[in-house]
């Protein structure tokens, strides 16, 4: 088989009890971002055995949807299956990527660092997107930390991925 696919693991998207009909939940799947681009359509999603809000045994296909992801220009598909018991859609995306969000992790990361370090905008990403991390992290950190404890960006952002809280988002 072509690609590198694990076990799909569940992430937060929600809680399952208070699903309605219809709603959209997201597994995060370990896959190379590459491949995938290659593959289009034809990339091997692995299938979940079970619906994760009824435990349904059949899944349906339900189509691919677009998702942009850096450094690709043109968007990628992603897998989306149908529970035919409970009607819920479950969508298949790479992992390493916060909700929401084109750049990986681990890019926002070092650029982050990367600033804090240097005093400029590292090249790649838009300036006007790393400036939106930026004062997302702070504002982030003050509201949950208040900025005593910590010592720098990596730490805030670090502390911040732990407890669940996406560092970057402008929600708080």
């Amino acid at each position: 088989m072509r690609g590198t696919c694990d076990t799909p693991r569940l992430i937060v998207s929600g809680d399952l009890r208070r699903c309605s009909n219809s709603t959209l939940l997201i597994l995060q799947i370990a896959v190379s971002i590459k491949d995938l681009f290659q593959l289009g359509r034809a990339f091997p999603w692995p299938r979940p055995e079970r619906c994760p809000r009824c435990g349904h045994w059949k899944l349906w296909g339900h189509g691919f949807v677009s998702a942009y992801f850096e450094p690709y220009r043109k968007p990628l598909l992603l897998r989306r299956y149908r529970c035919p018991a409970c009607r819920l859609v479950l969508r298949l995306k790479p992992s390493g990527y916060f909700e929401r969000f084109q750049s990986s992790i681990e890019l926002i990361r070092e650029s982050l660092a990367y600033r804090f370090y240097h005093h400029v905008w590292p090249p790649g990403s838009p300036r006007q997107r790393q400036g939106h991390w930026w004062r997302s992290l702070f504002k982030k950190a003050s509201v949950y930390f208040g900025l005593d404890g910590l010592k720098g960006v990596g730490e805030m952002f670090d502390q911040l991925v732990r407890l669940g809280v996406n560092p970057v988002s402008r929600s708080v």
